[in-house]
């Protein structure tokens, strides 16, 4: 299928050269002599059997073969390009990647992401989300948020919330639950991967009959917290993630006991080094937004 494309190298050269019209400005461009370039050209005129450029002493004269081919050639790697950065992002010195817990990134960070592009415009963002704790990757990642107490290998950590946990309900769920122990005839929604959770909170309720492993396990906090608003279930919102399902009433606490816990949110960066340029502003301004306690 590609037994007659040439090589890449002879087509950037190629196109630069018709672009500026000249080697030397060329071979600039490309970080490459002029007698690189010259040759690059040279070959690719010979693999097609047809001369691209007229050569003068200080400039280049297009063929009519070279303008047919020029606007071809500038097609195909503008797709090229466009295709390379939408699969793979911008080069890691271009951008600044963030792996981020998935529920954090949407009822966290995404509301007050707006201030930090607003305060550094220039600041190109990969976000990406996960669900499981696996250990920062330094190679792969600038920054990473994760939930746990402090302790993480090979990275150096910024708290950023002050957790509490209280049961949550859909509004027409929480007239049945009058007291803790009503919530042993519920569906309590588990978060797999928390070590304080519904055995933490009914302990401190001294609800002594609701079996604490009732009810339904899910992965994420985001399927906790939409099977509570539709009633399926009860979820423990987490202070620091179930904020807009409280404030816009889509979830009620039906008690007033909120239990604080050890863990939380941390921003990770690496131990060798600290954070500089774009990942240093962003580390900056996690903290200073984790503590306005918003």
């Amino acid at each position: 299928m590609y037994r007659d494309l040439p090589p890449l190298t002879w087509l950037r050269a190629f196109e630069v050269s018709a672009r500026l019209l000249s080697f030397t400005a060329a071979a600039h461009e490309l970080h490459l002599t002029q007698a690189a370039v010259s040759k690059h050209v040279k070959s690719l005129e010979q693999r097609l059997h047809h001369q691209l450029f007229i050569r003068h002493p200080r400039s280049l004269e297009m063929t009519k073969w070279a303008q047919a081919y020029l606007p071809k050639v500038q097609d195909a790697l503008e797709r090229l390009s466009n295709g390379t950065r939408e699969v793979f992002g911008r080069p890691r010195d271009e951008i600044l990647t963030i792996r981020c817990v998935v529920a954090f990134a949407v009822n966290w960070l995404s509301p007050r992401l707006p201030g930090f592009l607003e305060r550094h415009p220039s600041t190109q963002l990969h976000i990406l989300s996960s669900v499981w704790v696996d250990p920062f990757d330094a190679e792969a990642f600038d920054l990473d948020i994760q939930y746990g107490i402090g302790v993480f290998a090979d990275a150096r950590s910024h708290r950023l919330t002050q957790e509490t946990i209280t049961p949550l309900c859909a509004p027409g769920l929480a007239s049945q639950l009058k007291a803790p122990d009503d919530l042993a005839r519920q569906r309590l929604v588990h978060v797999q991967g928390y070590q304080e959770g519904w055995g933490t909170w009914l302990a401190a309720a001294k609800a002594n009959r609701v079996n604490p492993g009732q009810g339904i396990q899910t992965d994420t906090s985001l399927t906790a917290y939409a099977l509570a608003c539709e009633g399926a279930g009860v979820a423990l919102g987490r202070k620091s993630l179930s904020a807009p399902y409280r404030t816009s009433g889509a979830l009620v606490a039906p008690f007033d006991l909120e239990v604080g816990i050890s863990e939380g949110f941390f921003v990770l960066e690496p131990l060798a080094t600290h954070a500089l340029g774009d990942a240093r502003h962003f580390v900056d301004w996690l903290v200073e937004e984790a503590a306005l306690g918003r």
